[in-house]
């Protein structure tokens, strides 16, 4: 492997000479002051560099959080955001698997063929093999000294050890919050011994997290680590643990229309969103129909976001329990991070930790029915039933954008994304509204350590990441500056410049939005503006042809 390159960090290093309190759990670690970046010294010095915690949520809507605009309680969530920054313009992939390749190479998943390139190939799931160069950031952090640590989902080709971690708990149960069946320790199969009752997935999760988090303070604290947990939650089935499901039975019974409205008066309140509440669109339901799938989940289940009235008292009733299910799911997470945070508290290290947040797509229209089955006679998000979210509320929990996972509108590729490190940003409770890209991680990563993403792999040039350092905005709003973005899955296209987005639907005309007072997608520009359509196109298609170059490079 070629070594990445050290380089020193542009940043000064400003430590505060005071202590700071760190909240407790219900906040989240609010620390000193300061904007420490990478040390430059060598590898034999990491105690100086921070920690990393990557947490993701798996089809969790933009405005779920309470700090983004959600009914759920995440007070943990909330306690990172008022510690630290939180993003209104960040963005995923739209989709589980190439998001999680941008995210851990700071690559577009086309260019590690990690999603399907029109010409060229690709592939999802664990089908696409990435190239020899595409190497996980855990690799290189390898020779910076850190212990690496997964927990939860992984859907990346290869195995997890084979890829730069120390430890893992492969999720591959995705089918089942209520058993560990299929899943894999350390690339090797779970041995489940008796009853599974009182098992939870996400619990479990926070479970293995935290003991890896034990042992390294035991027996390796003079290092640092990384930490990547994945959390399954809130992706289909709708599973979730009966009293939490019990806080939120009647909450949704105002349906959709009425969540989507509450959501946005709070969002205008916390100041983060332009532009007006996008309308629902009747005619858009599930990106995939399963006809067989609806005959199993009975009358109640409705596949598209019809207005709430016009819907039946059972079928209101369904869909507000799925919602309430749903809203556990994430209130339950909240509260396992919480758990996390606080062994991340105990160890004190908590000041210089990195910690990330947010989500591999947008709430997820889908309906289908698959692994287990469902039971419609068994209580709606225990193990026996099998249950998806649906246009109707997947709208709601994605307000005010349109559209939801899949598609590359607002809805599917926008993320919640917060920043917490206490050591090394002196803001806190503050609103970054600079666009970001799960591809930027890895460089912020790498340059906070001292490295780079290198420029050779043997003998050939490595392409060039799309991703860009967010050090510089750390330290101050406005501060990273990039050419663009670029989106393709399924058919979905999408580039930003600056302030505006061409998106188009699969076999759909391009639609031309202004980002800058219009953030969900309302007012298309596409007939007004019919040059600034042609040239955003032929930046997309140059692009694509750039990505098709750097697919061949072995």
């Amino acid at each position: 492997m070629t070594p990445i390159r050290n380089q020193a960090s542009s940043l000064t290093s400003r430590r505060s000479s005071r202590s700071r309190q760190l909240l407790p759990l219900l906040g989240c670690l609010v620390g000193i002051c300061g904007a420490l970046v990478a040390s430059s010294g060598s590898a034999d010095e990491p105690a100086k560099r921070p920690n990393f915690l990557i947490i993701l949520a798996d089809d969790m809507g933009f405005s779920d959080a309470g700090c983004y605009g959600g009914e759920i309680a995440t007070p943990h969530l909330d306690g990172l955001a008022a510690g630290g920054l939180r993003f209104s313009q960040a963005y995923n992939t739209a989709r589980c698997w190439p998001s999680r390749a941008a995210l851990m190479t700071g690559y577009y998943a086309q260019q590690v063929r990690r999603d399907n390139l029109p010409g060229f190939g690709g592939g999802g799931g664990a089908r696409g093999r990435r190239p020899g160069w595409a190497k996980l950031v855990t690799e290189y952090l390898r020779e910076f000294g850190y212990r690496n640590y997964h927990s939860g989902k992984w859907h990346i080709d290869g195995k997890v050890l084979d890829n730069g971690f120390d430890r893992s708990l492969d999720m591959r149960n995705q089918g089942n919050f209520f058993s560990a069946k299929g899943n894999m320790i350390d690339d090797s199969p779970v041995r489940i011994e008796g009853d599974e009752s009182g098992y939870y997935a996400t619990t479990a999760t926070a479970d293995h997290a935290i003991a890896c988090l034990r042992e390294h303070a035991e027996q390796h604290a003079d290092r640092p680590f990384f930490h990547y947990v994945p959390f399954i939650s809130p992706h289909f089935p709708l599973h979730a643990l009966p009293e939490d499901i019990e806080r939120y039975r009647d909450r949704y019974l105002a349906g959709w229309d009425e969540l989507r409205r509450e959501r946005f008066a709070r969002q205008q309140e916390l100041g983060f969103v332009t532009g007006k509440l996008s309308d629902l669109e009747p005619e858009i339901g599930p990106p995939y129909h399963f006809p067989e799938a609806l005959k199993k989940l009975g009358p109640n289940e409705v596949n598209r976001p019809h207005p709430w009235e016009t819907l039946t008292a059972e079928q209101q009733r369904f869909q507000a329990t799925k919602m309430a299910i749903h809203a556990a799911m994430v209130d339950r997470m909240d509260i396992e991070i919480g758990r996390i945070l606080e062994q991340v508290r105990q160890m004190g290290v908590a000041d210089n930790t990195f910690i990330l947040f947010a989500s591999d797509n947008g709430a997820s229209a889908e309906i289908m029915v698959r692994d287990g089955g469902h039971d419609p006679e068994a209580p709606m998000g225990s193990e026996a039933s099998y249950l998806c979210l649906g246009p109707g509320f997947s709208s709601a929990a994605n307000t005010p954008m349109r559209r939801h996972k899949t598609w590359v509108h607002e809805g599917g590729c926008t993320t919640p994304l917060i920043i917490h490190w206490p050591a090394g940003i002196a803001d806190r409770g503050v609103w970054r509204h600079t666009p970001v890209h799960f591809v930027d991680v890895v460089p912020t990563i790498l340059e906070l350590v001292g490295g780079s993403l290198p420029e050779k792999y043997g003998d050939l040039p490595q392409p060039k990441s799309p991703g860009v350092s967010l050090v510089p905005e750390l330290a101050a709003s406005g501060s990273v500056k990039r050419e663009s973005l670029w989106w393709l899955h399924e058919g979905n296209r999408a580039i930003r410049v600056g302030d505006w987005k061409l998106v188009a639907a699969k076999d759909d005309p391009w639609e031309l939005y202004d980002m800058s007072v219009d953030r969900s997608e309302t007012n298309n520009l596409a007939d007004t503006h019919p040059d600034k359509v042609r040239e955003m196109a032929a930046a997309w298609e140059a692009q694509a042809e750039a990505i098709g170059r750097d697919f061949v490079i072995d």
